[in-house]
Formats: structure tokens, sequence, C-alpha cells
């Protein structure tokens, strides 16, 4: 049985092979850690699928391959074993790799493959633009403006930059990812922000006697609002909009310098609030571990983005696609609010949402956060803690 790179999170386009369990010619069992895989979303240990000797490691420790490569094959008791036909490795270039080569100007069969099959990967393009660099540092010529590894004017007029401008700090496997996935979501979505502010007075008195933040109680309202907003817990199919009938909670989480992930919190909408805050916890405490298994990261029909911890007043998302919509939480803080004829302090902070005007339209988005504002402000919340 061929094994092959598998998807682990809807916009994850390649994982990098980090190690392999099992030599070849060694007995591996079903469900047994086969190898591991690294990737913008997780960091986890993926199951052999059958049983039997593994007869050949076709992609080896370090290397980044597409989703659906090829990576061993797992020899089964009395089935033979099948000749993988030579057109299997004529493998097209990922579109990340398509990219690196257009805006470095090189050819294909300029660099050699180092991938299944003599696959081109990113890791290949970058290594030979920096031999590009280092070839000409080491000759003391300049390669002329456009050339492969040229990357600004003053590099392509031989300046080297001031020491003053600091340290080289590679980006983050994770960082790398997310820019990716960020920057196309920036160019292809119409992005319009809405903005709310919400009296966490009624959600204060019942948070604080049990030692909750204010994310829960907004991720429960979010969950309560959604199923009277279709296009909100949606993705964008091409020409069509696929409205989910679950409420998958994608909650995004800072990992520190090495950037953010997003676990997702299955059936949020069907959750008890104590339910629903526990599995909040629990998903991003594990994303801080590095212990996310692949379904931690896939099938998120809507996120909620928590910066309020920061003291940020208004935070504008990006959508992950093909979600649709994304909120953010910022900070609560005690202020002047009329109430009763009068004026009390009450806590009080901004919710944000950023849509996607392709799917819906500003009063829809507006109606929802009506509704999540609503929810937080008037519902009996010690019953639900009850």
């Amino acid at each position: 049985m061929d094994v092959v790179m598998p998807q682990l999170g809807e916009t994850v386009k390649e994982g990098t092979v980090t190690i392999w369990h099992k030599k070849v010619g060694e007995r591996v069992e079903a469900n047994e850690p086969l190898f591991g895989v690294n990737t913008d979303k997780v960091e986890t240990e993926v199951p052999a699928p059958v049983s039997g000797v593994l007869s050949a490691i076709l992609v080896s420790e370090g290397t980044t391959v597409e989703v659906g490569t090829k990576l061993a094959v797992i020899e089964e008791a009395g089935k033979p074993r099948r000749a993988a036909p030579a057109e299997e490795h004529e493998r097209p270039l990922s579109p990340v790799v398509r990219r690196l080569l257009a805006e470095h100007g090189l050819q294909a069969s300029d660099i050699r493959g180092t991938g299944a099959g003599g696959r081109i990967t990113r890791d290949d393009v970058l290594a030979h633009v920096q031999k590009g660099k280092s070839a000409a540092a080491a000759s003391g010529i300049s390669p002329p403006a456009g050339a492969p590894g040229i990357s600004s004017p003053a590099a392509a007029a031989g300046i080297s930059p001031p020491a003053s401008r600091g340290s080289r700090v590679p980006l983050s496997n994770i960082r790398k990812r997310t820019a990716e996935q960020m920057a196309l979501s920036w160019r292809t979505i119409p992005h319009v922000l809405q903005a709310i502010e919400v009296d966490f007075h009624a959600v204060d008195r019942a948070r604080q006697d049990r030692g909750l933040t204010y994310l829960p109680f907004v991720a429960f309202a979010v969950c309560k609002a959604l199923p009277e907003f279709p296009a909100l817990n949606a993705s964008l199919d091409g020409d069509a909009l696929v409205l989910h009938q679950r409420v998958n909670l994608g909650v995004a989480v800072d990992l520190g310098g090495e950037g953010l992930i997003v676990p997702v919190v299955k059936d949020a909408g069907v959750k008890s609030l104590p339910d629903l805050a526990r599995d909040i916890h629990s998903v991003s405490e594990k994303a801080r571990a590095r212990r996310l298994s692949p379904d931690h990261v896939t099938e998120a029909t809507y996120t909620i983005s928590n910066s309020g911890k920061f003291g940020t007043l208004l935070t504008a998302p990006i959508i992950n696609p093909p979600q649709v919509a994304i909120l953010s939480t910022d900070a609560v803080a005690d202020k002047p609010v009329v109430s009763g004829g009068g004026v009390v302090i009450h806590p009080v902070g901004v919710l944000a949402q950023s849509f996607d005007h392709r799917a819906l339209d500003g009063a829809c988005s507006a109606a929802f956060l009506r509704k999540v504002k609503q929810i937080l402000e008037e519902r009996d919340w010690a019953s639900d803690l009850r």
C-alpha cells in the first residue's frame, strides 16, 4: 500500500517529513506511529495505515513535499507488491515552487530536485538561490539586476547592507506558511471590517465566580448567533457558498515569536458554556505544547482571534479562507455607560468582524454583530454555569 503525505488542514498544501520511525524491511503495525510531519498548522505523528513490511521509503527526513506525494510503500501480507509506474514520479511543480521560480527568474531545468522522483521542492529552489548569492560574493562580481539571488536594488548594485541593520533571522516554518496564507487572503478577498461596542457587565458578574476569561462567553454567543446567519458559517467554493450545518470554531493561539496556529473546537454550537470553555482551554494548551493532532486543525467554519489580553482597542483580522468571516475580541476596559437614567461604570469592549464581501453584505454582518451583542448583554449567564 502506498503511504502519502496527508492533508493536515484545509489550506495546507505541503508538509515536511521530520522523522521515520521505521527502517526499510522492518515490520509495521496498523495505527502505530510511522513518521513525523511538520506543517504551518501542526506538528504531529502519522500512523501506519495498514500492517505489513515497510518495503520502500521514497522521501527522506527533512524533505518538504506536496500533499498527496507518495512517501513510502508498505507491503501487506498476501498482497504482491505493485510496481509504481514511472509517471507517478513526473510530478508537477507545487504553487509555492512556481512562485519562487518566477520571483527569482529561474527555470525548473536550472535546478536539481531532491524530492520524490526528482521533484523540485521549495528547499531546492532556496538552496539554488543561496548558492548563486554565495558564488557572487566569493567572486566579488555583482550579478546583473534580475539575476537569480538578487532581491533588491542595493543588492543589484553590489552594495552590502550596513551592519547597523541588525542580524538576519530566518522565518520559522509556521511563520512562512502563515505569511503565504495571509498574503493570499489579502490579495484575493475583498475584506470589510465592522465593529460594535459591547457592555460586558452581565458577563462580568458570572465569569468572576468561575475564574473565566471573556473569550468563552464571546465564543458561546457567536455559536448561538451563527445559526440565524448561515452565510457567515460558510465557505466560498468557486461561484458557490457552502453553508455548514456544524459550527466548528477556530480559535487563534499565539505561539510567541514562532507565529500563531488555529486549533478547532468541533461542534462548538451544541456545547454548554462550561464544556466550550474547557475545550477552548484544552486545544489552546495542546497547541502551545505542540501536541495537536490533524483532527485539531481541520474543518473550521468560523474563527475567533483574541487580542484583548494585550490591551488592543480595535483589530482588523484577516480572513482564513475558505472561511468567509473572522471575529476579533479586543480589550475590555471600564467605561462610563448610561443606564437607568444615570451614568455607571461598566466593563466595555469592542468586537470587530472582517467578512468577505463576495459572500455576504454589510447588513448581514451588522445584524449578526447586533445579535452577538444582545446575547452577551442580556443572557442569564448564571443559568448557563449551573
